[in-house]
Parts: C-alpha cells; structure tokens; sequence
C-alpha cells in the first residue's frame, strides 16, 4: 500500500515538474480563486434570513410567543427593546397563523374570554371579584376593538361603572364614563370620521354611557373632540389637508401639461416647469328671486284677463215736500217744497291683469377658482449654445401667458399683458447629469454583490483553465515536433547466466517491477527489441 502510494507521488511531482514556473502560479491562482468563490456562495446562500413577524409587544405577549417558538423549535430574534420578535422568512406565515389562531398575542388586553373563559375558584367567585373582573374585561374588549380600527396603533381605556340604584328612574341612573388614549400609527393624521367612530364604538360597547362622558386624548396630548362638541377643529383642519392636496394635484398637472408641450419644443428631458398658484376655496350659495316685465320696452307683462263696467242713468228730479221751519214735525231750516229739473248719472270702472316673470336662481359657485398662478421654466440650450435664441424664448414666454391668461379668466381680475408678463419667466441653463443606481427591492445587495462577484470568479477560472490548456497543448505539440529521435536508453540489466534458479530470476523481476516499473518496461522493450 505505501509502494502504491510512494508510485502516486512520483507521478504527481513528475507531472507537476513538467509546467513552468508561469504555469504553476496560475494553476494555484485558479484553484484558490474557484474555492474562495464556492466558499463565498455557500456562506451567502446558507444563511438564514429573518423577517419581523411580531412588532409593539409588551413584555406578557412577547413572552408568550418565545415560549411557543421554544416549544416549536423555531429559531428567533429579539430585538433590543424586546418589542419586536423576528424568524426565518420561509416561516413567517405559518409562525403567524399558528401564533394567532392560539390567541397569545392580547396586546396587554384580556378580554371576555381569557377571564370568564375558567373560574378563578371551583365554587365560583364573590359579587366583588366579578365586578373587577367584568371592569377589567371591558376594558380590554374596547381596547382590542379600537386597535381594529384604522391608523390605531394603541389604545388604553378605562371605563367607570357606577352602582346601580334600585330605587332610581333609567334617567336618574348615575351614568357611565370612560377616559382614553390612543396612539396613532407614524404618519397618520385621524379626520373628523375617524373620531367619531372612535366615539360611537366606546359609547355602543358600553352600557349607559353618554358620548359627553368619553374623553380621548392621543399620545401627543391632544384631545380628540366628537361632532357638535368643538370638533369642527379636526373637521377643518382635515377640510385644510384636502385643499392642499387638491391645489398640489392642480399644480402638478399644470407642470405636466407644460412639460409634455414644450418638450415637443425642445426636445425630451431638456425643459423643467415649476408652478406655484393660489386657489379660491370659498364655496358661494346664491338664492336669487327676480321679477322682470315681458314687454321691457314698455314696462308691461302680458293681459291675461280684463274687466269694464259702464253704468249710466237719465231721470227726472223728486220734488222736496214740507214747509221749511214750519209746522211740529219739521226740520228747522229745512228747504221748503220745490220743483227741480232732469238728472244724469254714469259710472264707468275697468280691471286688468298682468302676468310678469318669476325667476328663482339657485347659484352654487366653484370653491375651486384660480385667484393666482405663475409659470417658471428652465430650458436647457441646444448643443453647441450657452443660451436660448431670442426666437424661441419669446414663443415660450407667449405660450406660458396664455396658458395663465386661460386659467385666471375666472379669477375675477382682468390682468393686461404686462402683468401676465410678470408671472412667467424663461431661464436657460444647461442640466447637470447625474447617474442614479437602482437595485432591484427583492434581492439584497449582499446577495447581488456575492453573485455578481461569483460569476466573474468562475468566468476568470474557466478562462485560466482553457488558457492553461491551450498553452500546455502548443508546448507539447512543439516538444514533439523539435525531440529528437530517442537513443536507447542504458538500463540496469540482470544477468540471467549467472542465476540458475528460476524463482530467483523471477523474484529480482517482480521486486523490480514494483520498485521501478518504467525501468522494467524498458528493459522489457529492450530485450524485445534484441530478439
């Protein structure tokens, strides 16, 4: 076994003596380059990688979860402040549902279930011990329900229940109050829906409780105030929010409309717009009723009916009787009987109706009208020009007034060139170039590194081996081509007259043969070659 292997040495350092020194350096270059880079990708594709499955744990539930993982022989990370508990990406789902249909995440609540769920004692519990106990569970059925509401990160309540009075009405009942306090999550800004549903889910969890019994603060230290009850401040700073949004979305489709035409201009990627505008958020509700003739020439509607009437009489005057102051049953003074002559009368009266127009105007106005709006743009010049010719900076500038002369036809204003002038400007400068590297958000740059860097490994060994080869082939090629013819070789030669036994001769040929097996074949060659 030791021959064997001495004979597997020989031919290993015989054959490593046959490169040159040049050869010998890439070799080793190469085989250390290939066993670096399969190193490296073991390393890279055998770790594991965590995802953050449970975050804003308090220490109960995130105690729970390690003794479930513990028990499952899942591996895990705590964070530092042990509120965020990491496993293995490709069993973050399952870790999830298993954990959540076992219940041991409560977030510090215990509801109805995890309370009344076993009796504390085997002969039930005292009136005193279930009230702390229905106190404490309410509590936490609320807070668990806030926490489903949108944008809740957190929620503490804490509700009172007064004692209930036999002898009082349902109106004269002590009412219920609850105090709460809400954290929001990073970013989020609740609107006046949002509170109140905060407000209604309290009010409707709990018994006999009034929405001016509930007070709910953020962790901010801001109170949050239901409808009707100060909380137009939440509404209008909500109503504030939406207009900013709705004057940055008009803004941003001005700069996009200008963009898109003066890039056809310009050319693509050489123009820049900045817009800056003020909009008109007044919402105006007009009621008008008018009245207005049909004929306004003559003031005069149209007849829809009309009346005359014309009465006449012709008759002869009644003589007046008695004797003026005279007799008992006479008036003093009173005219004395005469004759008087005929008498005319006539009376004459006309109606007429006029129907005029009734107008009733119910105006709403846009709050969304364009009080102000100004246009910069920046060009970039043609190859070869510092700056823009007169030409096309001034068919831009006529340009952008009329797109702003468009847009402020509602504001109100009548605006003259001059000042449409002045809300436009036209800048030239060339653009500065920046590169921006982009990798791709599924693969890490650990891993893209790693395998960028691999490949080219194993590009540069495949290149030494084939480079090795070829060279290693050509000198072969040209040592055969310049080797001269082969002079026998001298080898040690076993006197065969000298030995008589045949088992001495064939002994001295088997220990040569293992000692030096290509001296016996050549001596092999050397006496076929005699003979």
């Amino acid at each position: 076994m030791n021959e064997r292997i001495a004979q597997y040495k020989d031919r290993v350092v015989q054959y490593w003596n046959h490169f040159s020194k040049k050869q010998k350096t890439l070799l080793i270059a190469t085989v250390v380059i290939i066993l670096t880079a399969i190193i490296l990708l073991t390393m890279q594709f055998s770790k594991t990688e965590y995802e953050v499955a449970f975050t804003g744990l308090d220490s109960t539930d995130a105690a729970g979860i390690i003794k479930q993982l513990d028990s499952s022989s899942v591996p895990y990370k705590l964070s530092p402040d042990g509120t965020s508990i990491s496993v293995p990406s490709t069993q973050a789902a399952r870790v999830k549902v298993d954990i959540g249909s076992q219940g041991i995440v409560k977030n510090g609540s215990i509801g109805f279930n995890e309370t009344f769920g076993s009796s504390s004692s085997p002969i039930g519990m005292t009136d005193s011990e279930f009230n702390v106990k229905y106190k404490s569970a309410l509590n936490g059925e609320v807070e668990q329900l806030l926490r489903r509401m949108q944008g809740v990160q957190g929620a503490k309540v804490l509700i009172n229940l007064p004692t209930e009075n036999v002898f009082a009405s349902p109106e004269e009942q002590e009412k219920a109050s609850a105090s709460v306090v809400m954290d929001f999550q990073p970013g989020f800004r609740p609107t006046q829906d949002n509170i109140d549903g905060y407000f209604n889910l309290v009010k409707t969890a709990v018994p006999n409780l009034p929405v001016e019994n509930i007070t709910i603060n953020s962790s901010d230290d801001s109170v949050l105030l239901p409808s009707g009850k100060g909380g137009t401040s939440a509404s209008l700073t909500g109503a504030v929010q939406e207009n900013m949004a709705l004057q940055k979305k008009f803004e941003s489709d001005v700069k996009a409309a200008v963009k898109q035409f003066l890039s056809k201009l310009t050319g693509p990627d050489k123009v820049d717009v900045l817009v800056a505008s003020k909009l008109n958020f007044d919402q105006i509700r007009e009621n008008d009723k008018l009245v207005t003739p049909v004929d306004t020439e003559n003031m005069k509607g149209i007849e829809i009916s009309a009346q005359k009437v014309q009465n006449s009489y012709t008759g002869k005057g009644s003589a007046d009787g008695g004797v003026a102051g005279t007799g008992q049953e006479e008036v003093p003074g009173y005219p004395s009987s005469t004759s008087s002559g005929d008498t005319t009368s006539e009376q004459n009266s006309s109606t007429i109706n006029y129907e005029v127009n009734h107008i009733t105007k119910d105006i709403i106005v846009s709050p969304y009208t364009v009080k102000d709006l100004t246009i910069n743009v920046l060009v970039e010049p043609p190859a070869g020009k510092e700056t823009l010719d007169k030409t096309t900076s001034d068919a831009i500038q006529n340009i952008l007034k009329n797109i702003v002369a468009s847009y402020l036809a509602d504001s109100g204003t009548t605006y003259t060139d001059a000042d449409l002038t002045k809300k436009v400007s036209v800048f030239s400068q060339a653009f500065e170039s920046g590169d921006t590297e982009t990798t791709s958000s599924g693969i890490s740059k650990t891993l893209l590194w790693g395998g960028i860097g691999a490949a080219a490994l194993l590009v540069a060994a495949v290149a030494g081996i084939l480079i090795f080869r070829s060279r290693r082939r050509k000198q072969e090629e040209e040592m055969e081509e310049d080797l001269p013819l082969q002079v026998p070789t001298e080898f040690p030669s076993i006197s065969l007259e000298t030995i008589g036994n045949e088992d001495q001769v064939r002994k001295q040929l088997e220990t040569l043969a293992k000692k030096k097996p290509e001296e016996f074949v050549n001596l092999l060659r050397t006496w076929l070659a005699e003979d």
